[in-house]
């Protein structure tokens, strides 16, 4: 009803010159419990010239979904003598913690690489900040890595048909959040675009929040480390005491 609204009264707003993107989600509040195993959001909406009319213009529709951004340092693995050690590492001051691009057609053939690193349309143009001084090349190499880390996490996608968009109208998208999904504040932005242009672009907000055991476990973690730590340490010696017992009586 309220996305039916708005689009009665931007059809009346026949002075504007630029199109208008009415954007929705499924979901804007995902509760994750125990047993969670992931959702799927669906993000449409309607894109709709002031007139009512598609005018004869032909869009595309790029849909970035960003989860909650994190700083976070990331260390590069060395093989020596047969082992595995820590050699080199960076830290990032920000970097999202989930990451989603659907688009209507390959970003390459529909907007220039200038554009698409303005506004993040897609996994090369993340926008990484390295704190402190960095070497670009190795700058490069560390957030290839982080990102092929998140993208096998599946925290990390690009789906360059991902969107479907009928009559030039209405477009929808699906995106799978994995289980592993951090909490937070979820950004969903849609991007129009015609002849390699941004000519509209709107944002939807997600929430996705703990309840139940899983939520008291974090709130009592967060706000009372000390005694969630020694918490912690005294069950895993209680659980190694009563497998040794167990185990002496076999």
């Amino acid at each position: 009803m309220r996305m039916l609204f708005a689009l009665v009264a931007l059809l009346l707003l026949g002075a504007a010159r630029d199109p208008i993107l009415v954007p929705e989600v499924s979901q804007h509040d995902i509760q994750v419990r125990q047993g969670f195993t992931g959702t799927e959001l669906l993000l449409f909406g309607a894109i709709l010239d002031p007139s009512g009319t598609r005018a004869g213009r032909d869009y595309d529709i790029v849909v970035v979904l960003k989860g909650p951004t994190q700083p976070i340092r990331l260390r590069e693995k060395q093989k020596i003598a047969g082992i595995w050690i820590n050699a080199d590492s960076t830290a990032f001051r920000s970097a999202p913690s989930f990451f989603a691009v659907a688009s209507s057609r390959p970003i390459g053939e529909i907007v220039d690489e200038r554009t698409a690193a303005i506004y993040e349309l897609g996994l090369n143009w993340l926008q990484l900040s390295p704190i402190g001084a960095i070497d670009p090349e190795e700058q490069a190499r560390f957030s290839s890595g982080l990102v092929d880390l998140r993208a096998r996490e599946g925290l990390y996608s690009e789906n360059s048909k991902g969107v479907e968009v009928s009559e030039q109208v209405l477009y929808q998208a699906r995106i799978s959040l994995p289980s592993s999904v951090q909490t937070g504040t979820y950004t969903a932005e849609t991007f129009a675009i015609t002849k390699g242009r941004v000519i509209a672009s709107a944002t939807a907000k997600v929430e996705v929040r703990k309840i139940g055991f899983e939520r008291f476990v974090a709130v009592f973690a967060q706000e009372q480390s000390l005694f969630y730590g020694l918490l912690v340490v005294a069950v895993s010696v209680g659980m190694g005491w009563l497998a040794g017992r167990l185990f002496a009586l076999v």
